[in-house]
């Protein structure tokens, strides 16, 4: 009777495991699903007032964007996304000063590729012209490029603190910091476009602006809330002894994520090809991005797996994060199905 029951147990204290997993997991992507969602319409909802415009501005934000992204975003947020591993894994091994240290290496390394960057998006213009797209969508292009270098440097620092944060689960404050900067960005948006008519230059510059902030508040928390006492960053030798295991990651993952990203945004350049461009590249604008945002869901519930599977690995707990896995395909498949 005691060797059937063994079985029965470890099979009562797997499903319970897994139910605590499933709820683990929710918490954090539910949030999530929320703070992405708001991330990306900061850079969208100045496109959707660029489309009350004219063609012209809708197209050369949307192709402007698209080039930038290729270049610029999907790299910086490619190379974040390779350290949140190395971060999830210090958090789990309880290497509370390694966070901070990695999350310092990171600032400074997708700050420092934020210049070469910033030297491309200077003859985007250029370029477009050089491909054989539409001259004033180009010129216009170029321009909104060019306002746009200054928010390059907001989103390196905010992806290295999204890392840090959901290394440790704390996804709170990532919602309702971006929250706080998408309303913002409304407002600011309509009237640097509308009321002040900076046109898309205008956009450019509330998308930067907006940026700012959300990294100034949540450097605020960082310094001062309680729970970011043990990982708090803070400058030493350590940052640059992490440096080469954290490029070992970095680049990897800006590849895998850059193809993913270009395989999209490649299609709203080759739309400034076509007959009408001003026409053809806002229609495509409008699909592309209508459709992009449901893939906020499953991006969440993958970072959600992420977190936890890095968090176990760290903690020396195989299993565990096979459990995760496990959990996460559930979750998904419910919500997707």
């Amino acid at each position: 009777m005691e060797e059937a029951l063994l079985p029965l147990n470890d099979v009562i204290s797997k499903r319970v495991v897994f139910k605590e997993e499933v709820k683990e997991v929710s918490r954090i992507a539910i949030p999530m699903i929320v703070g992405t969602m708001c991330q990306y319409l900061l850079r969208y909802v100045p496109m959707v007032m660029l489309g009350h415009l004219s063609e012209l501005s809708l197209s050369s934000a949307s192709i402007a964007t698209s080039s930038c992204t290729v270049t610029g975003f999907a790299i910086l947020f490619g190379m974040a996304s390779g350290l949140e591993t190395l971060c999830g894994q210090a958090y789990g091994a309880r290497q509370f000063q390694k966070v901070g240290t990695i999350t310092y290496a990171a600032v400074m390394f997708l700050l420092f590729f934020c210049l070469p960057i910033s030297l491309l998006w200077i003859y985007t213009g250029n370029l477009l012209l050089w491909i054989g797209l539409d001259p004033s969508i180009s010129v216009e292009a170029g321009k909104y490029s060019i306002w746009l270098i200054p928010t390059l440097f907001p989103y390196a620092i905010l992806q290295s603190l999204f890392c840090y944060f959901q290394a440790q689960s704390l996804i709170l404050p990532i919602l309702w910091t971006s929250i706080v900067s998408l309303l913002f960005n409304i407002p600011l948006s309509g009237a640097f476009i509308f009321k002040f008519n900076f046109g898309t230059i205008g956009a450019a510059i509330s998308i930067g602006l907006s940026y700012w902030l959300n990294v100034i508040l949540l450097v605020i928390y960082v310094k001062y809330s309680s729970t970011c006492q043990k990982t708090r960053p803070s400058f030493s030798k350590d940052v640059f002894l992490v440096m080469p295991e954290s490029f070992q990651f970095a680049f990897p993952s800006a590849g895998m994520v850059g193809l993913r990203w270009w395989a999209v945004e490649i299609i709203t350049l080759l739309g400034g090809l076509l007959p009408n461009p001003q026409l053809e590249t806002s229609v495509l604008s409008i699909c592309l991005t209508t459709s992009s945002i449901h893939f906020n869901l499953p991006f969440s519930f993958g970072a959600a797996a992420s977190i936890r599977i890095s968090n176990e690995l760290g903690a020396g707990n195989p299993k565990a994060a096979r459990i995760s896995i496990y959990a996460v395909f559930t979750l998904a498949a419910a919500v997707q199905g």
